[in-house]
């Protein structure tokens, strides 16, 4: 008999299930199997999940099913709380929406020219992904049509309500058929999420996933700092623990900016993501990062919401949030898939209150977290040396507006013997953009290979990030 959570046991088309096996989608996660049937059946749903725990496939998979692709008016509307989420989301449906040719996903967020959007758009979607603002805008200028939405998902809700964007949502929705399927994904279920579920979904079915307790792999430190040593000790922490790259948390883009002009002025590789930050230029930061050519990453909660990164070392708090639930988040960055973590959280003499108020909330909510240790700082410390990536990432003038796939850009590098397979890292292709990830030690002879060669028979500028 087959594995009862095996993707095989669902009714999705035969290249559908091709694909999900192309892609080591061999069984469903907890919150795949629960929502999907219920999702694949056109029932509403309101389910518990988290960043991490498959919640888009539990979605698109759905919603693809039910895709039109001789129709390119839009069929499907997932809106999310930040650009990061947003393009996190089209990038996965994407892969998921292989199986099936032309299906065409289009990401509307701030913080991008409405223009190509707009010219976007004016060829057909079948998919948008979106922010609440940015989908009003393009409503308040008659450049999307939402009459015919089957499926509206509303991504991170709890997210959303806390940023005050239950009236967009509301103006929204309201733009929609009243007949389409609503999904709703939250991290939390507070009471605004049962009036939003009330107010806008059909006999909504609920679905809770309790969370097992993997995350004990995580080591959590606190240490005892002065205000005034915090930057220096900061970079002895690094050095200490050796930590080649992590996700270091401010509480505002200010202390983003400050702290990572610092670690750069000491020679750590850093760049800072905040709620300002350009959307390409948080693109490229979040590329570099995952891709190994960037070591720490200074962030604030907004910036990182969403944030999905394989096999990140360690997460460190420079400040403390006041919100346990937040320092959960955080924390939860690291420490994935049963690989082990490090938490540091440096603690002003001031902010006691603060530890004993995440400790008593990780022993009543998240007991696998639960083992914290509060430390005056480490009497010695090692060096100040700053790690250096092993890879670093080439910026190709080309995306898939030019039809470029990651295996052109492999076969570029590749081909007659040049660079081997190994050298290469991750390869993401974005609109107008291609990016990928080599050794730190061939980049330069890469990068020549990429401007004296030719990618799909055309001539590229490429150059080092």
């Amino acid at each position: 008999m087959k594995n009862s959570t095996a993707f095989t046991q669902l009714p999705l088309p035969t290249p559908m299930l091709q694909n999900l096996e192309q892609l080591g989608y061999a069984q469903m996660t907890p919150i795949q199997a629960a929502a999907l049937p219920l999702v694949l059946a056109g029932q509403d749903v309101i389910a518990q999940a988290k960043t991490g725990s498959g919640k888009t496939a539990a979605f698109a998979l759905g919603l693809l099913t039910k895709i039109n692709p001789r129709f390119f008016g839009v069929q499907a509307l997932i809106l999310c709380p930040t650009r990061e989420l947003g393009t996190q989301v089209a990038t996965e449906i994407r892969r998921l929406a292989r199986f099936q040719q032309n299906i065409k996903v289009v990401c509307l967020s701030g913080g991008q020219p409405l223009g190509p959007q707009i010219a976007s758009l004016e060829h057909g979607a079948h998919i948008v992904v979106g922010t609440p603002g940015r989908i009003i805008d393009h409503l308040e200028k008659n450049t999307l049509d939402l009459g015919q939405v089957s499926t509206l998902v509303l991504d991170e809700a709890d997210r959303m309500l806390d940023m005050g964007f239950i009236e967009p949502i509301t103006r929204i929705l309201q733009n929609t058929p009243a007949s389409r399927q609503t999904l709703l994904f939250s991290a939390t279920f507070p009471d605004n999420i049962q009036m939003l579920s009330q107010r806008f979904q059909k006999s909504a079915e609920r679905v809770e996933i309790v969370e097992q307790a993997a995350s004990n792999t995580i080591e959590q430190h606190f240490y005892r700092v002065k205000t005034q040593t915090r930057l220096e000790l900061l970079t002895k922490f690094i050095t200490y623990f050796k930590l080649s790259s992590a996700v270091i948390f401010c509480n505002t883009k200010v202390e983003t900016e400050v702290v990572c002009e610092y670690l750069n002025r000491h020679k750590f590789n850093a760049r800072a993501l905040h709620g300002d930050c350009e959307q390409r230029e948080r693109d490229q930061v979040l590329i570099q990062f995952k891709h190994q050519s960037l070591s720490f990453l200074v962030a604030t909660d907004v910036a990182a919401r969403g944030l999905d990164i394989d096999d990140l070392p360690a997460v460190i708090n420079y400040d403390l949030t006041r919100d346990p639930e937040v320092y959960v988040h955080r924390v939860g960055r690291t420490g994935r898939a049963g690989k082990t973590g490090l938490a540091l959280s440096l603690l002003a003499e001031s902010e006691d209150y603060l530890f004993e108020r995440i400790q008593k909330y990780l022993v009543e909510n998240h007991p696998a977290l639960a083992t914290v240790t509060l430390r005056t700082v480490l009497p010695i410390f090692i060096g100040d040396k700053a790690p250096q990536t092993p890879n670093l990432t080439l910026h190709i003038s080309a995306g898939r507006k030019e039809k470029i796939r990651p295996g052109d850009v492999l076969g570029a590098l590749t081909g007659e013997g040049q660079l081997t397979a190994k050298s290469i890292g991750k390869i993401d292709i974005t609109e107008f953009a291609s990016f990928v990830a080599v050794e730190r030690k061939v980049a330069q002879q890469a990068c020549d290979l990429l401007n004296n060669g030719k990618i799909k028979g055309r001539k590229y500028k490429v150059r080092v990030m």
